[in-house]
């Protein structure tokens, strides 16, 4: 995840506060910073639970750089095989200067679309990247192995896009395929969602925030989505659970005037149309460890983690169900 993506938003709210007053006079429809019990799950209703040990034990596995041709291909095989143990089919799709991993479980209503949950798996040169982003690609892994045998009327689709890093270059490839994209119905791509801190001061903002921050330390998550598919970016909330606060960021004209929230793999989505929605602990506002050699796995936070990726398989299971989306 590349640096200063909250910068510019920043600057952007503040515009959108004195246009339309979203941020100071939020409503039910378009809320932004989502608490514990602001919604309570549909009746009947039944989240699969994650597994802490399970996610922790990916981030081990995929603890080295995930940078070079070779390192990148043993990160591939261990990840397939994961996907194949859980009863996906995972193919390798290639393009110019990588390899993107894509797998699909088809829904019970063919005309219902599909829900694509989505991660990179390459690091910079120098870091075994353990929250950038070996987190991402252990949810990934725990909704195929959470939600592939769990019937829903949406397709669910999983994708571990390479070479992000260097310019999206994987999320690129992957959007070229329009008959792909005409099924999409939401896309939630994570980037960096294992890290918190819990003292006063931790969580760094941008002069100026003209919103009051959800926490005076680095214990929420943030989900950044396009203002044009509220739905999507409203999935994200705590429903009666001890899970992170998560503060939602509604962006409108396809960050065309906040160019910093399109540095990881959600932007090539909205360039073509199909709501995302980017999950992230906010990087290098919260992390001293982004793009280092200390990003590893001793530094994830297990129970900021384990929540993150509880959230993620909540929103996934519901918009899966959700035919009106």
């Amino acid at each position: 995840m590349k640096k200063w993506i909250w910068l510019l938003l920043v600057l952007f709210v503040a515009v959108v506060v004195i246009g339309i007053g979203v941020f100071f006079h939020p409503t039910e429809e378009t809320p932004v910073i989502a608490t514990m019990g602001v919604e309570t799950p549909r009746q009947g209703s039944k989240t699969p639970q994650v597994s802490a040990d399970r996610l922790f034990a990916h981030i081990q596995k995929l603890n080295f750089k995930r940078f070079t041709d070779v390192e990148r291909s043993r990160s591939r095989t261990y990840m397939t095989s994961i996907l194949k143990k859980f009863g996906w089919k995972p193919r390798l799709e290639k393009f110019s200067s990588g390899v993107n991993i894509f797998a699909e479980r088809q829904g019970t209503d063919k005309t219902a679309g599909a829900i694509l949950v989505a991660a990179h798996y390459d690091t910079v040169a120098i870091s075994p990247g353990a929250d950038d982003n070996a987190s991402g690609v252990a949810v990934v892994l725990e909704v195929a192995r959470l939600l592939g045998s769990h019937p829903t009327p949406r397709t669910l689709q999983l994708a571990l896009f390479d070479k992000e890093e260097e310019g999206l270059l994987g999320s690129k490839a992957f959007v070229t395929n329009n008959t792909r994209l005409a099924n999409l119905r939401g896309v939630i791509v994570m980037d960096m969602i294992g890290y918190a801190c819990y003292t006063v001061g931790c969580q760094q903002y941008p002069p100026g925030l003209p919103v009051s921050p959800p926490s005076d330390k680095g214990d929420f998550l943030a989900a950044i989505g396009d203002a044009e598919h509220l739905p999507l970016l409203n999935a994200f909330q705590n429903p009666r659970e001890n899970l992170p606060a998560v503060l939602r960021l509604p962006i409108p004209l396809k960050g065309l005037l906040t160019p910093d929230t399109l540095r990881s793999d959600h932007a090539p989505f909205w360039y073509q149309g199909v709501g995302a929605v980017l999950v992230t602990d906010t990087a290098n506002l919260r992390s001293p460890y982004y793009h280092q050699a200390s990003d590893t796995p001793k530094t994830i936070e297990r129970s900021f983690f384990t929540g993150s990726a509880q959230i993620v398989v909540n929103a996934t299971t519901m918009l899966l169900e959700d035919r009106a989306l």
